[in-house]
């Protein structure tokens, strides 16, 4: 839901990634989702004062007992913690996941919608403080993140799928980015040297945390030359996070334990074999953070244990390998098999 590449996102996580998702995946377009949980990465225009002026008063939101302030969100080093809250713990190391279950639909200029799957997903992430003379104390996130494609009246995972378009039965594709993680560590004094903003509502003792994740770059399977002819991705993440007031404004609390909302716009999925044919997808699914890996529905907990062990566990703090995408994914395998083929002289 990546990103949170998400998104990685993510659901991908998201980038939440997670971005993501995306989600929050750091999202960023390659943060799924799923494909990227982690975006969530605004900034606002400054308002006044030197930068010094405003590492002063970051400095100040992290200098005070926590379990004796509440978190001010105007205050930008107390709006990335709540974000760290949100995305993950403010104890360096802690393992946080999140989960998120819903629908898949395409959209064709001419027809009715079609509930297509339903989806379930997860992305497990950790973040680790880091910090920068000139911007503050800040964290990185990193993150995996899994989401599998279910038959929408058994609830099954599927294996194969019979595209109602072509009439080809086609080989399913579950989304195993790894990682989906920040592309560079957040601080409360941008890069531009504004503060860091939350973008967030407090309403009726909630926070409310939206997030829109237009994505635009280079299809990894669209070819050399698509500054010209086109074929770029071209999707939208949407991420809604939901946390009560009490607990992402208690500086004395790790966690924020949020609720979200996740909406996806992307073309069709490499796999579906739909080539150029018209038409989108729409993903919607709801979630939030779980108690480990045990708090997931046992569909997903019988997948890790059975094929994707290693998303029983973030990546280590320090992975610097780049983030992986549901098309990055789908490439390696396609070119995977091209060299098996080639080396048993298969080639078609």
């Amino acid at each position: 839901m990546r990103g949170w590449r998400h998104r990685a996102i993510p659901l991908a996580a998201m980038a939440i990634m997670p971005a993501s998702a995306n989600g929050w995946r750091t999202i960023d377009s390659g943060a799924n989702c799923p494909d990227n949980l982690g975006a969530f990465q605004k900034g606002f225009a400054m308002i006044g004062g030197a930068r010094a002026g405003l590492l002063a008063l970051a400095m100040l939101g992290t200098a005070l007992p926590a379990e004796a302030r509440t978190l001010d969100l105007k205050n930008p080093a107390d709006a990335l913690t709540a974000m760290r809250k949100v995305q993950c713990s403010t104890r360096d190391g802690e393992a946080v996941v999140y989960h998120w279950a819903g629908k898949v639909f395409s959209r064709v200029e001419g027809e009715p919608d079609r509930h297509l799957f339903n989806v379930e997903g997860m992305n497990v992430r950790t973040c680790v403080t880091v910090t920068d003379p000139a911007r503050g104390t800040g964290f990185r996130q990193v993150s995996r993140e899994l989401m599998f494609y279910l038959d929408p009246a058994t609830g099954a995972v599927l294996k194969t799928w019979s595209n109602p378009w072509t009439g080809k039965s086609v080989e399913v594709v579950h989304v195993a980015n790894d990682p989906v993680n920040m592309r560079a560590p957040q601080f409360p004094i941008g890069r531009d040297g504004k503060p860091f903003d939350l973008g967030a509502r407090i309403e009726g003792g909630k926070v409310f945390m939206p997030t829109e994740v237009p994505l635009f770059y280079a299809n990894p399977l669209g070819g050399d030359y698509q500054q010209w002819a086109g074929n770029q991705y071209h999707a939208m993440e949407i991420f809604d996070f939901v946390a009560e007031a009490a607990d992402l404004l208690d500086a004395g609390k790790p966690r924020a334990k949020p609720s979200i909302a996740w909406v996806r716009i992307s073309p069709f999925l490499p796999w579906m074999e739909m080539a150029s044919r018209p038409g989108i997808l729409v993903f919607n699914a709801t979630g939030g953070t779980v108690e480990g890996i045990a708090g997931l529905p046992a569909v997903i907990r019988e997948q890790i244990a059975s094929t994707y062990p290693t998303y029983a566990a973030p990546p280590p703090a320090d992975d610097a390998r780049p983030n992986e995408t549901s098309w990055t994914y789908f490439k390696k395998r396609i070119e995977a098999a091209k060299s098996a083929s080639a080396g048993s002289g298969s080639v078609r």
